[in-house]
C-alpha cells in the first residue's frame, strides 16, 4: 500500500474518531423502545377515534349513556391490552361524584341607570350561571364595578384593586392579562392564570363580590362567541366533594358588543376604559349602573369516573414511583343545533388523545424489558367542565404525588400529516424539555414554545392540577412547520380549526385527516416517557418556576 493512502486512511480515522467525541453526548433511545415503535399506525389510531366520536357515544357527555359507553369502551382495552386494574374496587373505573347544574334559559340580565334600563338577551349577549349550587340565586340593584383586568399580583408591582371595597358589587373584567415584550412580565405575551376566567371568578368571590362578569372578545378569548355560549348554556358540573369556599352569586361572559351597550348607560366607552385597565396606575371605576337578575337552577347528583390501567415498574425501589399519561375522554355531548347537528362528537378533542393513550400503552406493554419505573394510563372525565376528573386523581392518586415522576398529557392529536416541529406547550418550565429535544432530535425534528401563548394552553387541561401539585408535565401540540406544505398552512388550519369545529358538532373526522404525523408524535411521547420511566432522577421544574414550591413542598425540601 502507497505511504500516500495510508496517510490518507489515518488522517480519515482520525476525523471520524473526532466526530465520535463530539458526539459522545448525542441521545440515542432505548434499542427495546425502537424496536416496537412500528406498533402504532394510523389504522390503530383510525380505530378507536372512529368509535368514541361516533353518534352512538352522544358526544361522551359526563353522566350520559355516552359517557359510560366510553368508559366500558376503554376499559375493555385496558383489560385486552394486559393492563392492570387501577379502578376502584379491583376495576379499571375510579368513580367520582359531581353536582350537576342547568340553567333556565329563560334568564335575562337587567341594567339600570338614571331612570334608564336595558335588558340583555341569554345566549346572544350574555351567558350567566350561579356561582353558587342554589336551585335560586337573586341579585337585585347590585352596583356594576369596572375593575380592568381585575389583578392581584404583589410580585408584579400590580394592583387593580387598590384596596377599593367591592364587597356586594358585580365586577367587570377585561379577559387575558396585561401583554408586553418582557417575559418576566406576566409571561410577556404568553397568558398566565391571572388571564383565566377562572381567575377572574376566584378573586371576584374572595373580595366578597356578589357577581363577576368577564368581557369577551375574540382577541383576548382566542376563541369567538360560539365557544362560549356552547360551553356555558349546557349542563355543567362540579365535584361533589370539593371544599366549600367563598362564592359569588352570578358568574357569567357579555360580548364586547353587549357590554357598549351597557356602557352606553354610564356615558364611558368600552375603549376609554379598556386603555385605562393597561395601566398600574389603574384604580377600580364604578360604572353609576346597577344589575338584577335571578338565576333558576336545576341541580341534581351526577357520576362519571377515570378509566385507569397500570403497568407495574420492574425495578424494585423505583416501581414505587409512576409516570402518568392522561388523556380526556369527555366531550360537551348534546347541546343546541348547529346547521341541524346537535351531538359534539369531539372527534380531535379528544377522541384523538384517547386513541393516543391506549396506542402508548401497547407500545409499553410490548416492551421485552417493562420500564423500572410504573406507567399509569389515565383516561380522565369532565375535562371540559373543568378538568374534574385529573383533579379527583390528584386528590385520590394511586403513587403519591411525591412518587409521581412526571405526568404527560394528550389533549388533541395532530390530524394533518408530517411536520419537522413539535410544540411545547410550557416550555421552559422544566428539564423535560432537554429530553423531548433529544428526543425529537433523533427524530430530525426540533421542539418550538407554543406558538399561540396569549391562549393560557397551560392552564387549560389536564396537566394543570398536576402541575400544582408540584408534578414537572408534558403537554404537547401540532407542530406547524408541515412538510411539503407552505408557511402560512398551519396557521390557516388552526384559525379555521378554532372557528368552525373546536367545541361544536362539526369537530368529526373529515377527508382530510392524515394520521402520518400522529404517529410519529405519538412515537415521540412514548420515547420522552419511555427515558422519564428509566432514569435514575425523577424530572425537576426549572429553578424559580411558578411550581417548584409545590414540587420541593411534597418532597419535603
Amino acid at each position: 500500500m502507497k505511504q500516500s493512502a495510508v496517510a490518507f486512511i489515518l488522517i480519515a480515522c482520525s476525523l471520524a474518531l473526532a466526530s465520535c467525541t463530539s458526539r459522545e453526548d448525542s441521545y440515542a433511545p432505548d434499542p427495546g423502545a425502537v424496536k416496537i415503535l412500528n406498533h402504532v399506525t394510523t389504522h390503530s389510531l383510525m380505530g378507536h377515534i372512529r368509535f368514541l366520536s361516533d353518534d352512538l357515544l352522544e358526544g361522551r357527555g359526563p353522566n350520559t349513556r355516552g359517557d359510560k359507553l366510553t368508559q366500558a369502551y376503554i376499559a375493555s382495552q385496558m383489560e385486552m391490552l394486559g393492563l392492570q386494574p387501577g379502578g376502584d374496587n379491583g376495576s379499571y373505573l375510579q368513580a367520582f361524584p359531581m353536582v350537576s347544574t342547568t340553567v333556565d334559559p329563560s334568564i335575562s340580565l337587567t341594567f339600570k341607570s338614571k331612570g334608564k334600563s336595558i335588558e340583555l338577551r341569554n345566549r346572544a349577549e350574555f351567558v350567566g350561571v350561579a356561582g353558587r349550587q342554589q336551585e335560586r340565586v337573586e341579585i337585585r340593584d347590585a352596583e356594576l364595578v369596572f375593575v380592568g383586568y381585575g389583578i392581584e399580583a404583589p410580585e408584579q408591582d400590580w394592583d387593580d384593586y387598590k384596596n377599593v371595597d367591592v364587597k356586594g358589587k358585580i365586577l367587570l373584567f377585561m379577559n387575558n392579562d396585561p401583554a408586553g415584550d418582557d417575559p418576566a412580565f406576566f409571561g410577556g405575551n404568553a397568558r398566565t392564570y391571572y388571564g383565566r376566567w377562572t381567575y377572574k371568578y376566584e378573586i371576584a368571590a374572595a373580595k366578597g363580590a356578589a357577581g363577576a362578569i368577564v368581557i369577551h372578545t375574540d382577541e383576548s378569548a382566542g376563541y369567538g362567541w360560539n365557544v362560549v355560549e356552547n360551553s356555558w348554556s349546557r349542563e355543567r358540573f362540579a365535584l361533589a366533594n370539593d371544599p366549600a369556599g367563598p362564592s359569588t352569586l352570578f358568574n357569567g361572559w357579555t360580548t364586547s358588543a353587549a357590554t357598549e351597550k351597557i356602557l352606553s348607560l354610564s356615558g364611558h366607552s368600552l375603549d376609554e376604559l379598556m386603555k385605562s385597565g393597561e395601566s398600574k396606575s389603574f384604580t377600580p371605576v364604578p360604572l353609576g349602573i346597577t344589575m338584577s337578575t335571578v338565576v333558576k337552577t336545576t341541580i341534581k347528583t351526577a357520576t362519571s369516573a377515570n378509566v385507569i390501567g397500570v403497568l407495574p415498574g420492574s425495578d424494585p425501589v423505583l416501581k414505587n414511583e409512576a409516570v402518568v399519561f392522561t388523556a380526556h375522554h369527555d366531550h360537551l355531548g348534546i347541546t343546541a343545533p348547529v346547521n341541524g347537528d346537535s351531538i359534539n362528537n369531539g372527534a380531535m378533542d379528544n377522541a384523538t388523545g384517547v386513541s393516543a393513550l391506549l396506542n402508548i400503552a401497547a407500545m409499553f406493554i410490548s416492551l421485552d424489558e417493562k420500564p423500572k419505573r410504573s406507567i399509569v394510563f389515565a383516561a380522565v372525565g369532565a375535562e371540559e367542565s373543568g378538568t374534574l376528573g385529573s383533579e379527583h386523581y390528584v386528590l385520590n392518586p394511586l403513587f403519591p404525588m411525591s412518587k409521581t415522576a412526571a405526568n404527560i398529557n394528550i389533549d388533541g392529536m395532530n390530524v394533518l400529516g408530517k411536520t419537522g416541529d413539535v410544540i411545547m406547550i410550557g416550555y421552559g418550565k422544566s428539564n423535560i424539555d432537554k429530553i423531548l429535544e433529544d428526543v425529537a432530535g433523533w427524530q430530525k425534528r426540533i421542539v418550538k414554545p407554543d406558538q399561540f401563548p396569549e391562549q393560557g394552553a397551560f392552564y387549560r387541561s389536564d396537566q394543570f392540577n398536576f402541575a400544582k401539585a408540584g408534578v414537572p408535565c408534558m403537554y404537547l401540540r401540532a407542530g406547524l412547520d408541515y412538510i411539503g406544505k407552505p408557511p402560512e398552512f398551519a396557521q390557516e388550519k388552526v384559525r379555521e380549526y378554532v372557528r368552525t369545529r373546536y367545541h361544536q358538532p362539526s369537530d368529526e373526522i373529515t377527508p382530510d385527516w392524515d394520521l402520518s404525523g400522529a404517529v410519529e408524535d405519538i412515537q415521540l411521547t412514548f420515547l420522552v416517557g419511555h427515558d422519564i420511566a428509566n432514569r435514575k432522577e425523577a424530572p425537576r421544574w426549572n429553578a424559580g418556576d411558578e411550581f417548584e414550591t409545590a414540587r420541593l413542598k411534597s418532597l419535603g425540601e
